[in-house]
């Protein structure tokens, strides 16, 4: 079974910093795109950042600069390095795994809450 687990949210004050972090078990990995997802109360989903299979990054505009995202492909696992959190990063972060090539291969974990006061 496919699994994602999130880990990392928390409370923090506007300015601060977070690490999320997702584990994957149950497939191999390193050929997936990865990315990171949030989603606030009352909006839609929003891409955050993405990882390729080969490691090239990419981010939304208004994340750049804040929030650097990396893989660590020996252990399955993709963290987000979140820095100058400010209070509209407040939402619901989603772990994603998307296969290249198989669309149907579109894995979600469960989210963690994160909590930027102003």
């Amino acid at each position: 079974q496919v699994q994602l687990v999130e880990s990392g949210g928390g409370l923090v004050q506007a300015g601060g910093s977070l690490r999320l972090s997702c584990a994957a078990s149950g497939t191999i990995f390193s050929a997936y795109a990865m990315g990171w997802y949030r989603q606030a109360p009352g909006k839609q989903r929003e891409l955050v950042a993405v990882i390729s299979s080969d490691g090239r990054t990419g981010y939304a505009d208004s994340v750049k600069g804040r929030f650097t995202m990396s893989r660590d492909y020996a252990k399955n696992t993709i963290d987000l390095q979140m820095n100058s959190l400010k209070p509209e990063d407040t939402a619901v972060y989603y772990c994603n795994a998307q296969h290249p090539v198989y669309g149907s291969r579109n894995y979600w974990g469960q989210g963690t809450q994160v909590t930027v006061s102003s």
